[in-house]
């Protein structure tokens, strides 16, 4: 009875500390918990590994008086080299200071130091490494490489200066000391569309409706302090194919197998007026519509004139970089659940030149519209970002 007594307090005992844990993970958390390992800038010293020295020694041995010099030459210092990692999200792994590892020094026997092996930094997909405003590389594919510094060169031993004349050097150099300088890595979001808009906006709201991705949403104004980036998934692709009005069926064929399965929106954190002079932390989030191919500029349909909202923020995109806003583009007014939206919607549309798709982020309602137009804008530009 005493067994089985004590068997039964420890299962309820572990089923009691699964079931909180199980709440713990389910808890949801807010957007301050959510931005706190968030990390899009960071000033990295880099100092790579000294060369190790060359060695000055004579070869030693019985019955051999004059065995001669046989001092090897250090080796190298190890590189830091800046690693593309697709599964790393954020900058916030990355530390201030790395130091790389020195080169071993030359021995007797002509034995020659090791190398150092390279030192790895993992930034994410979309991380450019500055220089004094310099622009040094662009790191946009996962496994991309980029040496930030070189490592010193191994030190020469007595017997590479052996010669003719000098029968028994005694010069061994020292290694040499490794690259040191200091970089600024931006992390700037890797997604084919962006949501631009004001803060209350409703773009966490429509990214969870268009796609997988849950930023926090609350019922009280607040924005977001980071970006979060969703992937829309296309169910078929037979619409967008009919809309093509395609009359051969191998072209519908090498339409459809040509286009991909899903693409990535952004919902970038609310802009306010004056962003370009880096207001409300702008240009740290202005950086990251830079990379995106196509935007949606969500606005607040109930609001009192929603198309000075779509001008306002033209301005803004245009004052941090020339005709960024001039990328392919749509209007999407939210808040159609609203009456006050129902009533402005046509005087945005005469307003605004531009495609104005109604939604409403609360309700789903047009947002598979919205999808599709999302995907036809997408089609409609290359590669080479010259886009129709």
């Amino acid at each position: 009875m005493t067994l089985l007594r004590l068997f039964g307090r420890t299962v309820c005992h572990g089923l009691l500390l699964i079931q909180r844990a199980h709440k713990h993970k389910a808890a949801r958390l807010s957007e301050k918990k959510l931005s706190r390992y968030f990390v899009d800038h960071r000033r990295v010293k880099v100092v790579a590994g000294s060369g190790g020295n060359g060695a000055s020694t004579f070869h030693s041995e019985p019955r051999k008086e004059w065995g001669g010099p046989d001092g090897g030459n250090g080796g190298a210092g190890g590189d830091i080299i800046i690693k593309v990692d697709q599964q790393v999200k954020s900058l916030s792994s990355v530390s201030t200071v790395y130091h790389g590892k020195d080169g071993e020094a030359g021995s007797s026997k002509n034995c020659f130091g090791r190398n150092a092996s390279p030192t790895y930094i993992s930034v994410p997909v979309g991380t450019v490494v500055k220089e004094e405003g310099r622009t040094l590389a662009d790191l946009s594919h996962h496994g991309q490489l980029y040496t930030a510094a070189y490592g010193g060169a191994g030190g020469k031993g007595n017997r590479f200066f052996l010669s003719n004349e000098n029968r028994a050097p005694l010069t061994a150099t020292p290694g040499e000391k490794g690259q040191e300088r200091v970089v600024q890595l931006e992390l700037r979001t890797m997604a084919h569309a962006a949501l631009v808009g004001f803060p209350n906006a409703g773009k966490s709201s429509l990214l969870r409706a268009i796609s997988n991705a849950r930023p926090a949403v609350a019922a009280y104004p607040f924005t977001t302090l980071k970006p979060h980036v969703g992937v829309v998934t296309y169910r078929d692709h037979q619409q967008l194919a009919e809309n093509r009005r395609s009359t051969d069926p191998s072209a519908v064929t090498a339409l459809v197998l040509s286009l991909p399965l899903s693409m990535t929106v952004a919902d970038i954190p609310g802009l306010i007026p004056g962003a370009h002079l880096n207001r409300g932390l702008g240009v740290s989030f202005l950086r990251h519509i830079e990379r995106c191919r196509v935007l949606l500029f969500v606005l607040d349909a109930s609001s009192a004139e929603p198309w000075e909202q779509f001008r306002q923020l033209c301005f803004e995109l245009d004052q941090y970089k020339p005709h960024l806003s001039h990328r392919p583009r749509a209007v999407v007014a939210n808040k159609m659940d609203l009456p006050e939206a129902r009533k402005n919607l046509e005087a945005l549309r005469s307003r605004v030149h531009q495609t104005v798709i109604p939604v409403s982020a609360l309700t789903g309602d047009n947002t598979g519209r919205l999808v599709l137009h999302l995907r036809e804008m997408y089609d409609s530009c290359p590669q080479n970002g010259a886009c129709s």
